[in-house]
């Protein structure tokens, strides 16, 4: 079970690493971008997507840039401000059995939080969130801890 959490959080960041150097899946159709003025200002910050693409309370996200095996869906944001960012929704992850291509996607029902806004480094002027947490409100994919909490790509 451990390991399984191991291997997650491996897929995961090498998924934001590899991101940056090549997009090959994207969040889909979402928010508008937020305007901003730059770091320290009024203006809310935004979430990145897999393509460098600047959001805002998208209704869904792709937590695994390189596969897309994790991603998120029917996001409801109750709260989207300066400093934070809170939705309800699905986290769909492929179990992998016996092997990704083979997997079977399963759903799990989950609180989204998006925190620790910093300036983009793609464009200074705009802030984005880098840290996420999923809680899972019941069933969790094995492995998983009831909060998974990651840094978002840059």
């Amino acid at each position: 079970m451990r390991t399984h959490t191991v291997r997650t959080v491996v897929t995961l960041a090498a998924a934001a690493v590899l991101s940056a150097g090549m997009a090959t899946a994207s969040a889909a159709p979402a928010g508008q971008p937020s305007p901003s003025a730059g770091h320290g200002a009024s203006h809310k910050p935004v979430l990145v997507d897999c393509f460098w693409k600047p959001q805002a309370r998208p209704d869904a996200f792709i937590l695994a840039c390189g596969d897309a095996n994790s991603r998120l869906s029917s996001l409801h944001w109750s709260t989207w401000n300066g400093r934070s960012a809170v939705a309800k929704g699905v986290n769909f992850v492929n179990d992998c059995k016996p092997y990704c291509a083979k997997g079977t996607f399963r759903s799990y029902p989950v609180i989204v939080r998006l925190d620790r806004p910093e300036p983009w480094k793609k464009d200074p002027k705009v802030d984005h969130f880098t840290r996420i947490s999923l809680v899972f409100t019941g069933a969790r994919p094995e492995g998983y801890d009831r909060v998974m909490t990651t840094l978002l790509w840059d």
